[in-house]
């Protein structure tokens, strides 16, 4: 073999790695998680509704392994983001509550930062992604600082309290003004051929309830509330934006590579009364709704797409918000942190040795840091149709313990395929049910019991 041919095979060989490696490298999956904002489980098409209309997320539904029984691990929206983020319980990753304790006396930012400093502390799969070579966007809902601080590559959320920032500040703009800046993002993701991640949490269906005009009238029939219509329709126009998402997504023929994560960051705040706050707002929370122990706090269907390479389908087996992490990360061929409680949804060996889901519920607005015990309310576990949610003691210095149930009943336990409703408290008959899963809990969300509802700051 001459010198020369032996160079040509040496540069054909080098030139066969270079593109393998390529195509390994454009194999990882984009990632797309979509989050409702205070969304009932039920209203949607694929779940069953026949009022709300949602073609596009019913269409996602068809190409997804949707898992009918998901639920999060907390019903409200700040701490379960965070949960979804990190795949921990809030307990462990330090976000509990929307808020800290206004008896801090301090300025929010100021107040936020041991929450912070706690919750950036732990892994995050969108920080890993972007270690890994991944471009992230960041839009919507976002509490914990900026987007820059969640690790993201760009993104709309400034997070500064001075000029503004809570939960997202320019960033809320997204959906009720328009996809624009994640389909450019992912023009120039894709231009760039670099591997991706969408955060699109809208704040939709959430209140201000304002839907364009054309969609509400739909809804807007005799006999029907017109709270409930303003409801129904803002449920529509975040399907109509997701659709809009999702097509952009064929547009660049990139679906079939594309990992899309759904689920909702908890129930709908569902009391019907605006007439002491502006138009399309509600009053407050139903006490059984957002922020509750309840299936309408706390259930959502998940479902995660990627026709390249999940076979779509519908399963009964439980999944929580927790498993989104260890599923994401699994999915990009990234190694998963050993101690996550979540798992690859995508396993079906996993799900059916996991047999239970566990969550808390904590005061909505007054978080103490470093002390998540001193605000819990509730802790629950999901085992198969038995649902038991034990009652905390945890302090509420504002107006939401007359709202939600913070009553003195120990423990509730339902069976949920005879009681979807939650309505037969079966504590006393099955006691030795009660025990069992309690042990189940306290392994995972331990607790002492301790009475602090009298605070004592």
């Amino acid at each position: 073999m001459s010198y020369f041919t032996k160079i040509l095979i040496a540069l054909l060989f080098s030139n066969l790695v270079v593109c393998t490696t390529f195509a390994v490298e454009h194999d990882r999956p984009n990632v797309v998680l979509i989050l409702s904002d205070d969304q009932g489980w039920q209203d949607y098409g694929f779940m069953g509704s026949n009022v709300v209309q949602t073609p596009h997320l019913d269409r996602l539904a068809r190409n997804s392994l949707l898992f009918e029984r998901g639920y999060v691990v907390s019903p409200l929206c700040r701490p379960s983001l965070a949960s979804i983020v990190t795949g921990l319980f809030p307990h462990q990753h330090g976000v509990c509550a929307n808020d800290v304790s206004p008896a801090s006396g301090l300025e929010r930012q100021k107040a936020n930062q041991p929450v912070y400093e706690s919750f950036h502390r732990h892994p995050s799969w969108i920080r890993t992604l972007v270690e890994n070579g991944y471009l992230a966007f960041q839009s919507g809902k976002w509490w914990e600082g900026s987007w820059h601080d969640g690790g993201f590559t760009h993104g709309m959320t400034h997070g500064d309290s001075t000029r503004g920032g809570r939960h997202g500040d320019e960033g809320l703009k997204i959906g009720r003004q328009g996809l624009a800046p994640i389909t450019q993002f992912i023009d120039q993701a894709v231009a760039a051929e670099k591997p991706f991640v969408v955060w699109y949490a809208p704040f939709i269906p959430h209140t201000p309830h304002n839907p364009p005009p054309e969609i509400l009238k739909k809804y807007q029939i005799a006999g029907r509330p017109v709270n409930l219509a303003r409801y129904y329709a803002m449920c529509e126009w975040f399907d109509s934006t997701c659709g809009e998402l999702l097509g952009h997504l064929e547009k660049h023929q990139i679906t079939d590579n594309t990992l899309v994560v759904f689920l909702a960051d908890n129930g709908w705040a569902a009391r019907d009364d605006t007439s002491k706050l502006p138009e399309g707002w509600w009053n407050d929370y139903a006490p059984r709704s957002k922020g509750s122990p309840f299936e309408e706090g706390i259930r959502t269907p998940i479902m995660i797409s990627w026709p390249e390479a999940i076979p779509p389908g519908r399963s009964t087996d439980l999944a929580s918000s927790v498993d989104v992490m260890p599923t994401v990360l699994n999915a990009c061929g990234l190694n998963t942190p050993a101690d996550l409680p979540g798992i690859d949804l995508r396993d079906e060996t996993a799900r059916r040795n996991r047999d239970t889901v566990f969550g808390a519920a904590y005061s909505i607005h007054n978080m103490n840091p470093g002390d998540p015990e001193s605000t819990l309310q509730y802790r629950w576990c999901i085992q198969d149709t038995w649902k038991l949610i034990l009652r905390s003691h945890g302090s509420d210095i504002t107006r939401y313990k007359t709202v939600h149930e913070w009553d003195d009943v120990p423990a509730r336990l339902y069976n949920l395929k005879l009681d979807p409703g939650e309505n037969k408290n079966l504590s006393s008959e099955e006691q030795e049910t009660v025990r069992e899963l309690s042990k189940r809990i306290a392994e995972v969300i331990p607790a002492t019991f301790e009475d602090r509802s009298t605070p004592t700051n």
